[in-house]
């Protein structure tokens, strides 16, 4: 099998470490590192984080490093209130001695890149959270973006509604600044509320979870506990909305979602701050610069996941999906 190679940029919270688990699972990738971005909480608290994760995956090969502390222009908000103070749901696992986060995922990034564009290959970016350092690479290091293959990007919306405001999803709201630089600079696979929002975990989902993989399946009741709260509170969900691992699925199975191309603006200032603002009709006439994903089956997603993740085949998790799922 011909690995692609991948960077994933993130920020870890609940769902990035369930998209994290997702991709060391998956054999279609060569992750060449981790950077962290201020977002979910704080950069270094992240790096933590992901940490725990490799270690709990057996992949501590695998570097960490720490990347921007704040956004670009407007001032750091955090979303710990989603995602506990430790980020993990206030599971409180230890931390990582063995190893330790690396600096400068920015300088990580354009040498990395650098390097694949000389020997005539290329990576591509799984951005999981604010875009910060991504749009510091386009600043500081333009001459590396010929070795992106690609960037898929989970954030922004269509036709849902935000989570931080009307109109705007919480990375991009977080830092509009970056995502804006991004979508003018690169072609940007969207992977937003519009789909993302279909992929719950219910109570139901979990229970089979830990059932058929208890030492995973303990982890990720232990993590999304306190984000089970924070839906019931905030949208009336009965489960949580884990919208990372979509973005994971999608890079490695294009099946999994649809949508189109479009030109797509991030707004930067006002009541629509952070809002990705979608020429669907091409209002503006500009090249196209982004797919936006506008539907997902959300039932193959859970095998997907499943699969890799918990280690339960596709024919053995039907079955059961079915009869806890809800069919649209």
């Amino acid at each position: 099998m011909d690995k692609r190679k991948v960077i994933i940029d993130c920020d870890p919270g609940i769902d990035d470490t369930l998209a994290l688990m997702l991709a060391l699972r998956s054999p279609e990738l060569d992750i060449l590192g981790i950077s962290i971005v201020c977002g979910n909480v704080p950069t270094k608290k992240g790096a933590e984080n992901a940490l725990k994760v490799l270690k709990w995956m057996n992949r501590l090969d695998i570097p960490v490093y720490l990347g921007e502390e704040t956004p670009l222009v407007r001032p750091y908000v955090d979303a710990m209130d989603t995602h506990g103070e430790d980020g993990l749901g206030e599971s409180w696992y230890d931390c990582i001695t063995s190893v330790r986060p690396k600096e400068n995922a920015v300088q990580f990034l354009a040498d990395t890149l650098n390097e694949v564009k000389n020997n005539n290959d290329n990576i591509s970016i799984i951005a999981l959270g604010p875009l910060t350092n991504i749009a510091k690479l386009i600043q500081l290091h333009p001459e590396c973006l010929d070795g992106v293959d690609e960037i898929v990007s989970m954030g922004g919306a269509y036709k849902s509604h935000g989570n931080c405001s009307p109109v705007a999803e919480y990375n991009y709201w977080c830092d509009p600044d970056a995502a804006k630089i991004v979508f003018e600079n690169m072609f940007v696979h969207m992977v937003g509320l519009d789909v993302t929002r279909e992929i719950v975990l219910t109570p139901s989902i979990l229970e089979y979870m830990c059932n058929v993989n208890s030492k995973i399946g303990e982890i990720i009741k232990k993590i999304t506990r306190f984000y089970f709260d924070f839906h019931w509170k905030q949208e009336g969900v009965i489960g949580c909305v884990i919208n990372d691992p979509l973005a994971v699925a999608y890079f490695i199975d294009r099946t999994l979602c649809d949508g189109f191309s479009t030109y797509t603006q991030i707004e930067t200032q006002g009541i629509s701050l952070g809002q990705s603002v979608i020429d669907a009709y091409d209002f503006y006439k500009k090249e196209k610069n982004s797919y936006v994903l506008t539907t997902t089956d959300a039932f193959a997603f859970m095998q997907f996941f499943f699969e890799r993740v918990v280690e339960v085949k596709k024919e053995e998790s039907a079955p059961v999906l079915k009869q806890i799922m809800v069919q649209k």
